[in-house]
């Protein structure tokens, strides 16, 4: 298994539009380097739910239910997306603060890469984070 983190704008779609889709293609990504990470995804991968701009928090657990097809949203060909289906939300929200505060979370990409919308998270940082939020 894989983990993930994945930011979306609060105001675009947030993880109480995931809880009540219930599911959702993971379209909109123009980056390479975020593609690259949407094609290396598989199902069965954990995802954090990251709330950017305004929440600044890791609020859930998704799953990735479909890999990478074709992003329908794209004006050209190669953009892809993935399917996630959240699993649970954290008891808390473990904030941007909180991660920069924790040592043994000072290299996740979430703190180099701060512009990055999906992002590989090792094994470790997956589970700290999920422990900070309860």
């Amino acid at each position: 298994m894989q983990y993930w983190l994945v930011k979306s704008e609060p105001e675009a779609y947030a993880w109480s539009d995931l809880l009540g889709d219930r599911k959702t293609d993971w379209t909109g990504v123009r980056n390479y380097q975020a593609r690259i990470h949407l094609n290396a995804m598989r199902k069965g991968d954990r995802v954090l739910f990251y709330e950017s701009v305004t929440t600044k928090a890791v609020v859930g657990v998704a799953e990735v239910t479909k890999t990478a097809f074709p992003d329908k949203t794209a004006d050209e060909p190669g953009w892809v997306a993935v399917e996630l289906k959240p699993i649970a939300p954290l008891s808390r929200p473990v904030t941007l603060t909180q991660i920069k505060a924790e040592p043994a979370l000072a290299g996740i990409p979430l703190l180099r890469q701060s512009r990055l919308s999906v992002m590989p998270l090792e094994p470790a940082a997956f589970k700290r984070i999920v422990a900070l939020g309860g």
